[in-house]
């Protein structure tokens, strides 16, 4: 899709930064900044390099100072109307002598005189494959445009300068550099180094770090200034430190002759490899030459991998793109909706490497979250198996296998020589359902025998009980849960007080064991007696693990799931079927801070028992699912999503913001999460018996997907809005599950539309 914003966008500073764009790198490194070119955010970048992949996260490049400079007279005429002090020959012609100076960069500074305010200049931004600004001042045209290259920590910048003016002009951009892990701030004087290699080629080094650049504009160096008070307006509305700092110790400069056009270009490269990151730190000598010739050092960095124009880098993001929309279509013929392509772009950039493991993963959101192990899980199949990309889905299988531990899933990675952190309790059984989803899309029986093992230790630990008080309880429904610990999806611990306590029996945890059950039932017939004599005799087969059958065991929690849980006087599900021990501070079935009387939480109405209808294998009959959907439409939802608790509960928040504690008490307290809509649709679908007109009904209703794609990150779906008028995104500005389960949506329209 191609978005087009104009001045209407921008009528001031505060509309123009409500949106922002987004660049990876399949890495985890990203660029982002907002519409207007000035960063909101403390984790907006113009180079945010992942030096190992994907969360070793560094902002080198905070952001580019954009200075149009114009010749206050022609040169022939420049000593006229000078000073009698200054002669003529004082004023060599080679030398032009600048007057005004137009900033085309906006940002937002803690004193409001500081402010740049280039967005005044703004014409147009478009983002279809990279991000492009067209401004206009005094009859100079520029037009900026950025680019990444995948699999590399690199940025292209290029500003096109049509001068249409009768005296001469130059653009001078000024890199405002941190060289800090991602979420914090420079701090100190450190000492930013800069060499010139030769050839347009420059390296700046600080802090056990090397950033490389091409540019075919002149380097001057300066002073090293650091700039101070510039003030991100998103963080201080979420209470975060609002505050920025940065370095400044060149400038790059392009001079363009009167009617003339002319063309600057910059190209940053960090490689993780070279950069001294870690236990490699490197340090540079006091002999380290100021822009002088260049010296064999420690600091190589291999220029090869720099391209000789900026052009090359927006080529293959082009052909990039088109070839992520071909392989979708190609592979899933339904993705011919123009908003599903769109969501297959958005989907790619939550695919990325992971070093530790060798293999891909992906990250639950930008720019706050890393890859969690639940999150993966639900939005795998929309993000991969639905975009087409099975090898990148069988890919990421794999790694969780690699890392199941006493039959769980790690909600986060080891990273820096830290242990994983295995605090789902969903995680493990939607592993077991991509599995499964896999093998229906493409039969792959060879990869379901290579998965066996870990999905029988999983259904093994679930039933024998294993850690975080996650068991199969006597009438064969899951527990989960204790203490302080959280393991669902509402997961918020503030000190020892918990926002959303759900020990017990969580609807949603239930549908998954049961969906689990079928799935393995159904996976075992078709491999029966094809199973390697490696895995056979140990716990392969369902009988050796329970003394019975899968499908014995899902029928008993099938009927515990009809009685525990179904409330025919209310014609909907329980929340949770409350154990004890629920924390420090907080009373056993209460949702309320320091233990207050609150509503019985199993009572809430929530969004988490849409599941137990949209899963492949499900425990309802159809009267009861009809009525489920029915009532999660009357009070949970929105065009932008599902609020997490209904606006008639006496703990509902209505909106999301302010200091963290605050944001934390309405996460999963009536906040609009826009992930658990793809679910809704699929379960509206399902009880209407995939009519056309149920069909046609839903198309209408995602027109909100629509725009909400020109909001806040344009081209992507956000985490979450507030809960009483979801007008704004919140929270994450791009969510891999609200992606991937919006995509399978529009993919089972498409079956019953033709």
């Amino acid at each position: 899709m191609r978005f087009v914003y104009g001045k209407r966008d921008w009528p001031d500073r505060k509309r123009g930064q409500e949106n922002c764009y987004l660049l990876t790198n399949g890495l985890g490194g990203f660029s982002s900044g907002s519409m207007i070119n000035s960063n909101t955010r403390n984790d907006h970048a113009l180079l945010m390099a992942a030096l190992t992949a994907p969360n070793v996260r560094y902002n080198m490049v905070n952001r580019l100072e954009e200075v149009l400079e114009l010749a206050a007279v022609p040169k022939s005429k420049m000593w006229f109307g000078m000073k009698a002090a200054i002669e003529p020959e004082s004023v060599p012609e080679s030398k032009t002598v600048y007057g005004k100076k137009i900033c085309l960069s906006s940002q937002e500074f803690e004193e409001p005189r500081r402010n740049e305010n280039g967005y005044l200049f703004l014409d147009s931004f478009v983002f279809e494959d990279y991000p492009e600004w067209t401004f206009q001042a005094d009859g100079v045209e520029v037009v900026k445009r950025l680019a990444m290259r995948q699999g590399e920590n690199l940025v292209a910048v290029e500003y096109q300068i049509d001068n249409r003016t009768g005296r001469e002009v130059c653009l001078a951009a000024t890199p405002h550099l941190q060289f800090v892990p991602k979420g914090k701030e420079l701090e100190g004087e450190p000492n930013f180094e800069i060499r010139n290699r030769g050839d347009g080629l420059y390296e700046i080094m600080s802090e056990g770090l090397s950033l490389l650049f091409r540019t075919n504009g002149d380097v001057e160096a300066t002073d090293a200034r650091f700039c101070e008070g510039m003030f991100y307006a998103y963080d201080a509305c979420d209470g975060r430190n609002a505050l920025g700092r940065t370095c400044v110790n060149h400038s790059i400069r392009k001079q363009v002759p009167a009617h003339s056009q002319g063309m600057l270009e910059l190209i940053y490269l960090v490689d993780a490899k070279e950069s001294g990151h870690a236990e490699n730190s490197l340090s540079v000598g006091a002999e380290t030459p100021w822009l002088g010739n260049r010296k064999e050092s420690q600091w190589d960095v291999p220029e090869e991998r720099l391209p000789e124009s900026a052009e090359e880098v927006f080529r293959e993001a082009v052909l990039y793109r088109k070839q992520l929309r071909e392989t979708a279509r190609n592979q899933n013929p339904a993705l011919r909706d123009e908003t599903a392509l769109q969501l297959v772009m958005s989907a790619d950039q939550f695919i990325s490497e992971r070093a530790s493991t060798g293999g891909k993963t992906i990250l639950a959101g930008y720019p706050f979250f890393e890859d969690w192990g639940r999150d993966t899980m639900i939005a795998l199949e929309g993000c991969c198996m639905v975009t087409g990309r099975m090898d990148t889905a069988k890919s990421i299988l794999r790694t969780f296998a690699k890392y199941c531990r006493k039959g769980l899933m790690p909600n986060l990675f080891p990273e820096g020589g830290r242990n994983p952190m295995y605090n789902t309790a969903d995680a493990a059984l939607l592993f077991i359902n991509g599995v499964y989803c896999y093998d229906k899309r493409r039969p792959d029986k060879e990869f379901v025998r290579e998965m066996w093992p870990v999905m029988t230790e999983i259904m093994l630990a679930y039933q024998n009980g294993t850690d975080y008080g996650i068991r199969m309880d006597e009438d064969g429904l899951i527990m989960a849960g204790r203490k302080l610990d959280q393991v669902t999806w509402m997961d918020v611990r503030i000190g020892d007080f918990l926002p959303t306590p759900r020990h017990g029996k969580p609807v949603e945890i239930n549908a998954y064991w049961y969906n689990a059950l079928r799935a393995m039932e159904q996976m075992e017939r078709e491999i029966k007696g094809e199973i390697n004599e490696e895995t056979k005799g140990t716990k392969a087969r369902a009988g050796e693990i329970f003394g019975f059958d899968y499908g014995s065991l899902a029928e008993k929690v099938r009927g515990s799931f009809q009685q525990k849980f179904w409330m025919e006087e209310k014609g909907y599900l329980r929340d949770v079927v409350s154990g004890g021990g629920v924390g420090i501070g907080v009373k056993e079935n209460s949702s309320t801070e320091n233990g207050r009387p609150s509503r019985n939480a199993n009572e809430q109405f929530r969004c988490n028992q849409i599941w137990a209808v949209s899963m492949p294998f499900t425990m309802l009959d159809r009267e009861q699912e009809i009525r489920i959907v029915d009532a999660v439409y009357e009070k949970l939802y929105t065009p932008l999503g599902l609020r997490t608790l209904n606006r008639e509960d006496p703990d509902f928040h209505g909106v999301y913001g302010g200091p963290v504690r605050e944001r934390d008490c309405a996460y999963h307290q009536g906040t609009v999460w826009m992930f658990p809509l793809g679910a809704y649709y699929l379960a509206y679908l399902k009880t209407r018996d995939y009519s056309a007109q149920a069909a046609g009904r839903v198309r209408r209703q995602l027109r909100a997907i629509e725009s909400a794609l020109r909001e806040g990150c344009i081209g992507q779906l956000a985490e979450i809005y507030d809960g009483e008028k979801p007008a704004f995104s919140r929270g994450c500005f791009a969510q891999a599950w609200s992606v991937g389960e919006i995509l399978r949506v529009y993919e089972e329209l498409d079956k019953y539309e033709q």
